[in-house]
């Protein structure tokens, strides 16, 4: 027996979204009618019915962190009053971003809703987040996510069904309230997927002959993803993948694949006893990190890796029809772009940008130096991806990463990069520091600092080669004459202050100058960076929390 209600409620503040969402602390989210309030505004804006009184059809599922379950069914009983038709679910509301991507792209569903604050700690007192996905299987636009956080500031009513819990548990379909709830294996589309685009027999080959590697899921949701593919379908060893069981609290880890959070990773890949290759995802599977024995590779090599390589992939054997990277990513993969004679894209941080440009058909492979990494296959970042075009380009090529590395800086260069991460900086203190340096930009050109003497500065601005729309104050670019650069910005990925993300590069053409230690390499752009910036005098930190 089911009841269709429809609840009186107030307008909640501060329910602002990013493409990546909204994302809060899970308190906030279990909080009285906050969930129905962002829920309610996505079914307002996106709708629930077609022009022919037909409901829609729509894909959920999340990262499996605390509150996952019991928000997955607020949402399907919302969908179910709204005048939904249909939901497909993930077993357990279990889904990976790019497989909900997937999903979205291969069922042709009106968009998905998405439960993850990706990269962020999970649990009781930790981070929940909400986001829309369209229907080519990417995160809703700007339009559509103000448009969203204005309906919040206006809402007086949600619609809900009162029912029994819908059984997630079981693979199959039943009915709520008249829509149909589809559940289906989390794992299974998206492995045939990654089946098309990777030569299986030939990793597998390689796996068989001693390969060893090593996949850290952090307990988050590629676990079983990563099990499935690389143990079950790849032939490499049992316990291959290590923290393969999703947990709502990712086992007090930080689900964040890099050097820091993701250190016992490291530690092994640096040993005496070192597998041949390592990697590791996030909380919603969307970025990855990739070592060599002893060969750690920073995304931004990744990707330039990955484009120089992927027509040894059955999917990219065509060639790429473009490459795009964020702004604060390093220009190592325009090199390869344009030995290639292929177009190369510069965008805002944000992987909208990457989807227009993949849904023209002008990019085939995007990456942010943010540990996120993808293709035309779908519309978001993949990690586990990433790692299966890394497999596959090692069992064709036959050489280790150090070696592969190696042969691409000799050939391209190297772009030395990191990314400095200063966290928790109280949010007028970080926005005070970046409007001086904004309104020091102009009289910067031709200075002097530590050897290295200005070119430009600015603040990046983007025009969309697809659809025209501008977007402003991206990013302060400190662009030196020698090919170093600096860029500072804030990111609004966490939940308690501001971020700041400090990008640095310094390009060595070779052979000369491409054997350092980046930091090493790094430290005159480090100290013109804090000098330029004030960044002490403004936060009162010397020290990044957070070292990429």
């Amino acid at each position: 027996m089911t009841t269709k209600l429809t609840i009186t409620t107030a307008p909640i503040a501060g329910q602002k979204p990013g493409t990546s969402g909204l994302r809060k602390k899970t308190p906030v989210f279990m909080g009285p009618h906050y969930l129905e309030n962002f829920v309610q505004a996505i079914f307002d804006v996106v709708g629930t019915r077609n022009p022919d009184g037909s409901g829609k059809t729509f894909v959920l599922g999340g990262d499996g962190r605390y509150f996952n379950d019991r928000a997955a069914q607020v949402i399907l009983r919302m969908a179910a009053a709204n005048g939904a038709a249909r939901v497909i679910i993930g077993q357990n509301a279990i889904l990976s971003t790019p497989a909900a991507s997937h999903l979205i792209r291969l069922y042709q569903t009106d968009g998905g809703i998405i439960m993850s604050a990706s990269h962020n700690p999970g649990g009781p007192k930790e981070d929940f987040g909400v986001k829309f996905n369209m229907s080519n299987g990417g995160p809703a636009p700007e339009a559509a996510t103000e448009a969203m956080y204005k309906r919040t500031t206006e809402i007086s009513e949600y619609h809900i069904v009162e029912s029994q819990d819908v059984d997630l548990s079981k693979i199959g379909r039943t009915a709520l309230a008249g829509m149909i709830v589809d559940v289906v294996d989390p794992v299974s589309d998206y492995a045939a997927l990654m089946e098309t685009l990777f030569d299986f027999p030939a990793i597998r080959t390689m796996f068989a002959g001693g390969f060893r590697m090593r996949m850290d899921s952090m307990c988050a949701v590629t676990g079983p993803y990563a099990v499935e593919i690389l143990e079950n379908r790849l032939g490499a060893a049992k316990g291959t993948v290590i923290n393969a069981t999703p947990l709502s609290d990712f086992g007090g880890m930080h689900p964040d694949p890099n050097p820091t959070w993701a250190k016992a990773l490291m530690d092994e890949m640096f040993g005496a006893a070192a597998p041949d290759f390592g990697a590791a995802s996030d909380g919603d599977g969307d970025r990855n990190m990739v070592v060599g024995a002893a060969a750690y590779v920073s995304p931004s090599d990744s990707l330039a890796v990955l484009a120089a390589n992927a027509h040894l992939a059955p999917g990219y054997k065509a060639g790429l029809k473009g490459v795009a990277r964020s702004m604060p990513t390093s220009a190592a993969a325009d090199r390869v772009a344009t030995a290639l004679g292929i177009a190369s894209y510069e965008t805002p941080t944000g992987w909208k940008f990457f989807g227009n440009l993949l849904d023209a058909g002008r990019a085939t492979i995007c990456g942010e130096e943010s540990f996120g990494t993808g293709s035309d296959h779908v519309r978001e970042k993949d990690g586990l991806w990433a790692v299966l075009l890394w497999l596959n380009i090692l069992a064709v090529r036959k050489q280790s990463v150090a070696a592969i590395l190696a042969e691409h800086w000799a050939k391209f260069g190297r772009n030395y990069y990191s990314r400095h991460d200063f966290e928790a900086i109280a949010s007028d203190k970080a926005d005070a520091m970046m409007a001086a340096l904004r309104g020091s930009l102009a009289s910067l050109p031709g200075h002097q600092l530590e050897g290295l003497t200005i070119q430009a500065a600015d603040d990046f601005a983007y025009t969309d080669p697809v659809d025209g729309s501008v977007s402003k104050a991206q990013g302060v670019r400190i662009m030196f004459e020698d090919g170093s650069r600096i860029v500072l910005r804030l990111s609004g990925t966490g939940t308690e202050g501001a971020t700041l993300r400090l990008y640095l590069e310094r390009y060595a053409a070779g052979p000369d100058g491409l054997d350092h230690d980046p930091q090493q390499a790094l430290a005159p752009v480090i100290r013109a960076a804090h000098a330029l910036a004030r960044i002490e005098a403004f936060t009162g930190r010397v020290t990044p929390d957070v070292i990429t």
